[in-house]
């Protein structure tokens, strides 16, 4: 019989698993590039992604409670197109898209520990890749516990800023308008352009339906999981957003490799050395929940005979599938050595946008098929899918 994966994750740590992973990279290692397209109007740019990935985030959480399988989105576009290509395409383009985000994760790791040591990039990324890979390959549970307790340090870097800021907040109230108001078409062309890449630092809530296996009582922690994660994640992103461009000209802001330490060494008295290992924290717990999610995706189509078996195969000592994680901590390694940054995030938003328009096209068609056929339950998925296909659209128009 198939050794199976460890079902040990509780409430509690699957919605710290997401929290993680949404935070890992976009507020650390985006927010410059943000703030360089949208300027001050960062802030709406970054809400404009939040309430994308609202849509989606339904869909996800009442499929999640339906399938609460590895592969997840493969299970869904499967279960509600019966197309097994298209449920294979669906996979592969959730893989790439999470071996692309943990490449760029680690790319703006170099940014950071430029400021407490002087590396070669190269060095330093293949040595944190390969950290990584055999962590996940160790255990689920040894990984979600580190993956818990850089998290809560990620929450402490935000709070930190956040502190930082706090009394650089009124300087919003003496010209709103430069803020809150954009009046010219450049301006919002720029908070779209600004929103896609943000979009970029909400990706993570739709790895936690991939861990479906190894959570306890699933039906029921992963909808309330994926709720909590994204209610917590966007909650920081808007008032760091604010923070940031009241506490920071602009112009030093704009493309920061370490915008979180620009912000907190020119407010305050903090260490700036402290500041930074915050965030290499923060940067590795996302770029391990990405390699972690990737192996499962690829566990979970090779259980359903949409890749070789060799991908399902899972190691009777450490109960994770190894074949799976090595191959993904090799992809990882080659695109973060080849690609740069923002590149690596637009690849990724693009992909998962992609996936996110099928997986609401997916709930729409179970819930007509079963003839869930109220308001919320037709028009929620529908405006997801749409949003998600013009935002794609968008992005090549501004």
């Amino acid at each position: 019989m198939p050794t199976p994966l460890k079902r040990s994750l509780t409430l509690t740590q699957i919605t710290l698993y997401g929290v993680g992973s949404i935070l890992g990279a976009g507020i650390y290692v985006l927010l410059g590039e943000v703030a360089l397209i949208s300027g001050t109007l960062m802030p709406i740019a970054f809400l404009i992604a939040a309430i994308v990935v609202s849509f989606s985030a339904y869909s996800y959480r009442h499929l999640a409670r339906r399938f609460p399988y590895s592969a997840g989105e493969a299970v869904y576009v499967q279960e509600a197109f019966s197309s097994v290509a298209l449920s294979r395409l669906v996979g592969l383009a959730l893989v790439f898209g999470g071996i692309v985000s943990s490449a760029t994760i680690a790319r703006g790791f170099t940014g950071y520990l430029a400021i407490l040591i002087t590396l070669p990039d190269a060095l330093m990324i293949a040595l944190l890749i390969l950290g990584l890979t055999g962590l996940a390959i160790w255990g689920v549970r040894q990984s979600v516990f580190v993956a818990v307790a850089t998290t809560i340090a990620e929450i402490f870097g935000i709070a930190l800023v956040i502190w930082a800021s706090f009394d650089s907040l009124p300087n919003l109230l003496d010209n709103p308008k430069q803020y809150f108001v954009p009046n010219s078409l450049p301006a919002w062309s720029g908070i779209a352009a600004g929103a896609f890449i943000a979009f970029y630092a909400f990706i993570g809530f739709e790895d936690m339906v991939n861990m479906a296996e190894e959570v306890k009582d699933p039906e029921k922690n992963m909808f309330r999981g994926i709720v909590l994660a994204l209610i917590i994640t966007t909650s920081l992103y808007i008032i760091v957003a604010l923070c940031a461009v009241a506490a920071v000209p602009i112009n030093e802001l704009a493309g920061s490799k370490s915008p979180l330490v620009l912000i907190v060494e020119r407010n305050t008295q903090f260490p700036v050395s402290l500041m930074a290992t915050i965030s290499l924290v923060a940067i590795i717990n996302g770029a391990l929940l990405q390699i972690i999610m990737c192996a499962r995706v690829l566990y979970g189509m090779g259980k359903r005979a949409m890749l070789p078996a060799v991908f399902a195969r899972v190691n009777p000592r450490t109960q994770t599938p190894v074949f799976a994680t090595v191959l993904v901590g090799i992809c990882v390694m080659i695109f973060a050595l080849t690609l740069p940054l923002v590149t690596l995030a637009k690849i990724t938003s693009t992909l998962i946008l992609g996936v996110f328009a099928l997986v609401n096209a997916a709930l729409l068609t179970l819930n007509w098929r079963s003839h869930q056929r109220a308001l919320t339950e037709l028009s929620l998925p529908a405006i997801g899918m749409f949003i998600c296909i013009i935002f794609i659209i968008l992005q090549f128009l501004v």
